[in-house]
This record gives structure tokens, sequence and C-alpha cells, in this order.
């Protein structure tokens, strides 16, 4: 499913790639009953890029989200899922992939501020309790993935990010799941650590920011991020 996008516009198919995300999700230890849910009913999109926090990369990951965005698929689906997996760098200490994710979202987001302002319902400021990263005017929950993460449920052999709209966990609390479905997700990520994730909060507790690189960030921590205002931005994902 998809194409593996080169930084110099070259293609090649990645069915294995994907099929190894596949096997990667539908194994039967994996915690995230969500995850599995979109992969079942076919509701999700998976794309794969050249190098995790590459500005050409980001640009060819930012034109896929939007049309993500607007696609038949959300439409058909609230619980539609995007997963950007990328096939370098393979090997990475938690604090070199968190520095790469931070930064892609950062040259995401230089690009969309060119025409999209950030999502009303979610705060902006990675340091704010209800923060969440905005694109296309709507509020996503990243899960970052690689071979390095000290967290047994993101040991993806390449570098992923998962991008999990917001409105999901909405209409879950809306229909009275969303409590249920959380306590069954966090006891199975449980089991299969051996320890609770330390690093997880409600929405509102406590920015959740820290959450999306998956390692153990210090009270202090703050992400080098800052989210640029619709209008002027310029559209460059070239600044570092």
């Amino acid at each position: 499913m998809g194409w593996m996008k080169e930084a110099k516009g070259k293609q090649r198919d990645n069915t294995a790639i994907a099929r190894k995300f596949h096997a990667f999700i539908e194994r039967s230890v994996f915690p995230c009953l969500g995850a599995k849910a979109a992969l079942n009913m076919g509701a999700y999109e998976l794309q794969c890029y050249a190098e995790l926090g590459d500005s050409m990369a980001s640009t060819y990951l930012a034109s896929d989200l939007h049309r993500f965005i607007n696609s038949s698929l959300r439409r058909r689906s609230d619980f539609a899922t995007f997963g950007a997996i990328f096939s370098r760098p393979v090997e990475m200490t938690e604090l070199e992939f968190e520095q790469r994710l931070w930064r892609t979202l950062q040259q995401l987001n230089r690009i969309d501020a060119e025409k999209f302002d950030w999502d009303p319902t979610v705060g902006r400021k990675p340091e704010c309790a209800n923060f969440a990263f905005s694109f296309g005017g709507h509020a996503f929950y990243i899960v970052g993935m690689h071979q390095g993460s000290s967290r047994l449920a993101r040991q993806f052999p390449l570098p992923a990010l998962v991008f999990n709209a917001h409105d999901q966990f909405r209409k879950l609390r809306a229909e009275g799941k969303w409590e249920r479905m959380k306590a069954s997700i966090r006891n199975r990520d449980a089991v299969l650590q051996g320890e609770w994730n330390p690093m997880l909060d409600d929405f509102g507790e406590r920015s959740e920011a820290r959450q999306y690189s998956g390692r153990v960030v210090e009270e202090s921590w703050s992400p080098s991020f800052r989210a640029a205002q619709m209008g002027q931005a310029g559209g460059c994902p070239f600044a570092p």
C-alpha cells in the first residue's frame, strides 16, 4: 500500500514494509486496540519516505497528510489513521529519535501554516496541558516508533510516526466508550512491558507532547518546537 518516496523524488514499491508493519500490529501482545481496529477495518493509510527529519521527506509527508485529511477514507471513518514510515536512520538513541520527530513536526507546521490555522480545540504551545499537534486545522495525537525505543510496543524496525485524529477520542468519550478502552490498552501495555508507562496522562492533565517520542522525559522537558502563525510561515520546510 503506497510508495516509498525518496529524497530525490524516486519511488519504489513498499509492499514488504507494509506487510512488516501489519504483522507488527497484528501480534497478539500488541496493546493498542485502536490500531488493531483500524487495521481490521482498513481504516488507515500507510506511506513511506526516505529520512526522518529530512526536509524533502517532510514535504512529501505534508502533501500526503493534507490529501488524507480530505480523503473519502476520513469521511467514511472517524477512526481513520495515517502512518508514515521512514527508511532511515535505522539505528538511533531515544534522544536522537525524539529530536528528529520534533524536527519533522516543525517542518510540517511551517508548510501547513501557510494555509491553515491551529485547531482551536487544542493548545499550540507544547508546554501547555491541552497541547496537541495540529495539521490542516485538525488535532492529532502522534505515536513515534523506532527499534531503539524503551517501550516494547513501539519497537518497530524502522522509524515511524502514526497520526491519530483527536476526533476519534472525542467520539469515544461522547459514546461513553473511551474510559474502558483506555484502561484495556494501558493494562495490555503493562503486561507486555512488565510495568506501567510512566509518561501516560489523560488529555488536559499534562501536555501530550511528552508522550509522542516514547522516551521518559524530564519534568522540565520541552521540545524544540514553535507553532507558526497562519500565513506567516512561508511554507519553507528547509529552515532549521
